[in-house]
């Protein structure tokens, strides 16, 4: 059985990238979701859009620990390898926030995983993840309205670099992605409930 997906109509790039998002865990292939989540899935959800926190940022490639590889535990033990490659500084509600930057050493993205106080509450404990987009100039776009939970948030068996104590802040960053409803699901099925 098919879900069937919640869209609200949009143009804006946001409401499409949620879209094709919803359609691959609904349809796609390689979804993180089992068959129990797919049939009761309506949607991920998300926080409403929030263009203040839609930002292009300098990347400070000086200080400490910059250039250095680190080796990110994932919630299953298998470690994987990230350069730090920077950090970027802003402000949440007048909170000053700076997040490491790193970048994937197999696949040659940026990669900004992080927690912040949502996490209590309202997102996956463990935290959330963002893609940061090079500008020719230098700097990144690092929209949090874009911010996506990690595999290992929809169940069990997924290899998730845990992020590191330098990225978690105590300010809340109310974008992007919210915690996943249908998490306990995934737990019955993997043991045989």
């Amino acid at each position: 059985m098919t879900a069937t997906i919640k869209t609200t109509p949009t143009t804006s790039r946001l409401g499409g990238y949620r879209t094709r998002r919803d359609r691959y865990f609904a349809e796609g292939e390689h979804s993180p979701l089992t068959a129990a989540q797919r049939e009761a899935f309506g949607g991920l959800s998300y926080f409403d859009e929030d263009p203040a926190l839609a930002l292009t940022l300098p990347l400070d490639t000086d200080g400490p620990g910059i250039g250095e590889r680190l080796t990110l535990a994932g919630g299953d033990g298998h470690p994987k390898q990230f350069d730090r490659v920077g950090r970027v500084t802003f402000e949440v509600a007048g909170q000053p926030v700076t997040l490491a930057v790193f970048r994937d050493v197999d696949r040659g993205r940026y990669f900004l995983p992080f927690r912040d106080a949502t996490s209590q509450d309202q997102t996956y404990p463990v935290g959330r993840y963002l893609d940061p987009q090079a500008r020719p100039d230098g700097s990144l776009v690092v929209d949090f309205n874009y911010a996506y939970n990690p595999y290992c948030a929809y169940g069990p068996g997924w290899t998730c670099p845990i992020p590191p104590f330098e990225n978690i802040v105590p300010v809340r960053i109310e974008a992007g992605e919210r915690r996943f409803p249908l998490r306990d699901l995934a737990d019955e099925h993997a043991h045989g409930e």
